[in-house]
């Protein structure tokens, strides 16, 4: 893919990324869905997030491993990575003119809540599918 613009919602932060494929991901993680007041809907962009206006840019120790990006004056979540930046996995629909996207996967989902569903048929790991993943490199 070819690399892309995007911004918060009230512009002070902004970047630019290379998203690894057209397949959006979703994480129904506690953590997630505080931050974003429901599932947080991402690409990811390898190790290629780059900020272009960080006067908004905020960063939140959420673990041992990751970090989670979100402007300190509208609000709103830019990214979940890893401490080492090699793994980027930025809100989607901050993401300029991506075009054919596709929901593809969900993450946590032992920890969706019962009320919301999907329709499209999407491959589906729990936390432990995602923590072995991290922790052989494989990003998420």
């Amino acid at each position: 893919m070819s690399q892309h613009q995007g911004q918060c919602l009230c512009g002070s932060v902004a970047f630019t990324v290379v998203p690894k494929n057209s397949d959006v991901g979703v994480c129904h993680c506690d953590m997630c869905r505080k931050s974003n007041a429901g599932p947080f809907f991402a690409l990811d962009c390898g190790d290629t997030l780059s900020f272009t206006k960080e006067d908004g840019l905020a960063v939140y120790n959420s673990s041992e491993w990751a970090d989670r990006l979100f402007c300190k004056n509208c609000g709103g979540s830019i990214a979940w990575r890893l401490k080492d930046k090699s793994i980027n996995i930025v809100a989607v629909d901050l993401i300029e003119g991506v075009g054919d996207l596709r929901l593809d996967h969900e993450v946590y989902i032992d920890s969706k809540p019962d009320y919301y569903d999907f329709a499209q048929d999407t491959t589906k790991m729990t936390e432990a599918d995602v923590m072995k993943m991290v922790s052989e490199g494989q990003g998420a």
